[in-house]
């Protein structure tokens, strides 16, 4: 882990909660519990984990996300994290292919996109070019003001973003794909590494990990505890419920670390100014379809199909087992079939029959026999999973000091100019540490 210098306090009994065991919370709860303060962790989940929570089906050895995770190789925080609690990564490099025109082809490395056989000559060579100065442009924050759906056909050209880029824009953000900041699709070309890491025994595992970790150096998490009301004068008081009962504890301080939505509710001293200001945060929720299967759903070994097709229902769909050994899951077949969408749609809405119902018609494109070997599916969603990011975001990010006195605000909102996902949680759960050395 990158050293944080926080400040060894002679007055060690200081009480600090910990709003949300995701990677932010964990991650903010290890930094703290290492310096001798007394935190409390809330999780309303049976489990630690947040949006990489897992589950375990009984004839598995390993758990599995309930919404697809991996860490690229240049994910130095989580990496250096599960290096200082001694848990193992296993990195293979998997097959990344894209479906056009209702064909896969293989795009997992620059040579993939110069032998692309849809475009011409001149049309790979210019997005080759135009993604590679993208990737390595130190300076994102002159593209922050670019509107990436303008940028992209005037400089890869038209051809090109509307074959590949345009549907996946479409697929993953639905009516804001027009609205994204280039800023966040450089940060998708610079993390991507072509092998990719994933801990051993899944997700869930390493969380639990990561508890088991902070509970012994003396901190408590406290599960199925939701979060009724959080006021603070000079003492931060906690209302929760727990075991069918509600509960007030008094901190010194606190990090709450789930959705900015979630504060508000929450936080009834919160200033109309504020509120109005973070209140209207555009986001979509996520939904996965995990099938179990008893043989591959893709016969080439793909681990993740990006869908460019806009009238696709399906925007990713990802065969995890042939990423992590199968031997792990029962020999099982496991694919998620990922989508983003509304939390208020009536797709989200939708019981997992109704999905893969939908979803039928498009796999069978892929595999027309996968039915056959359908073991059993499972639907999972997640209401708050992707920060709508427009142009100038950096100029909506809710600061980590709140108005609320004594109370940190550390979310996926703030990870800006990264996406979301657990290398940058811990990252930030670390800048919440050092921030509650400041109040």
């Amino acid at each position: 882990m990158v050293e944080l210098g926080l400040t060894h306090h002679s007055i060690y009994s200081m009480k600090i909660a910990i709003i949300g065991a995701g990677f932010t919370g964990l991650s903010a709860a290890y930094e703290l519990v290492k310096q001798g303060y007394d935190v409390t962790v809330f999780e309303k989940d049976p489990q630690p984990g947040g949006l990489a929570i897992g589950y375990q089906e009984k004839e598995w050895q390993w758990s599995l996300e309930r919404h697809y995770h991996h860490w690229f190789t240049n994910d130095s925080f989580i990496l250096g994290l599960a290096k200082e609690i001694h848990h193992t990564v296993i990195i293979k490099r998997p097959k990344t292919n894209i479906f056009v025109d209702n064909e896969v082809f293989p795009f997992d490395s620059p040579k993939d996109i110069l032998l692309f056989p849809k475009l011409s000559v001149a049309d790979r060579l210019r997005m080759a070019v135009v993604g590679g100065l993208l990737r390595y442009d130190p300076f994102w924050q002159p593209l922050e003001k670019i509107n990436a759906s303008t940028f992209l056909p005037a400089t890869m050209g038209k051809n090109a973003y509307q074959m590949i880029w345009e549907p996946l824009f479409k697929n993953k953000f639905g009516s804001f794909a027009n609205d994204i900041s280039l800023a966040w699709f450089w940060a998708r070309l610079t993390k991507r590494t072509f092998s990719l890491a994933y801990p051993e025994g899944g997700f869930a595992h390493f969380a639990n990990h990561l508890a088991d970790v902070i509970k012994q150096k003396g901190g408590k998490i406290l599960f199925n505890a939701t979060i009724e009301e959080v006021t603070s004068n000079e003492q931060v008081k906690i209302t929760y419920s727990l075991d069918n009962k509600k509960k007030t504890e008094k901190f010194d301080k606190a990090v709450f670390t789930l959705p900015s939505v979630l504060f508000l509710k929450t936080a009834p001293q919160l200033p109309d100014a504020y509120r109005k200001k973070f209140g209207k945060r555009n986001g979509l929720g996520a939904t996965n379809l995990v099938l179990r299967l008893k043989k591959p759903f893709f016969k080439n070994n793909t681990y993740w199909l990006s869908v460019c097709d806009p009238t696709s229902p399906i925007m990713a769909v990802v065969e995890h087992t042939n990423f992590m050994d199968k031997k792990n899951y029962n020999n099982e077949s496991l694919v998620y079939l990922g989508n983003y969408m509304p939390a208020d749609s009536k797709k989200f809405a939708m019981d997992k029959e109704e999905v893969l119902k939908l979803y039928d018609p498009f796999l069978k494109k892929l595999n027309p026999d996968y039915k056959k070997s359908l073991i059993s599916y499972q639907l999972f969603k997640a209401p708050f999973a992707q920060p709508i990011i427009p142009t100038n975001y950096s100029k909506m990010i809710p600061a980590m000091q709140t108005p609320l006195k004594n109370v940190i605000l550390a979310n996926m909102e703030q990870v800006y100019p990264w996406d979301r996902g657990t290398n940058y949680a811990v990252e930030l759960g670390a800048k919440a540490a050092r921030e509650i050395e400041k109040l």
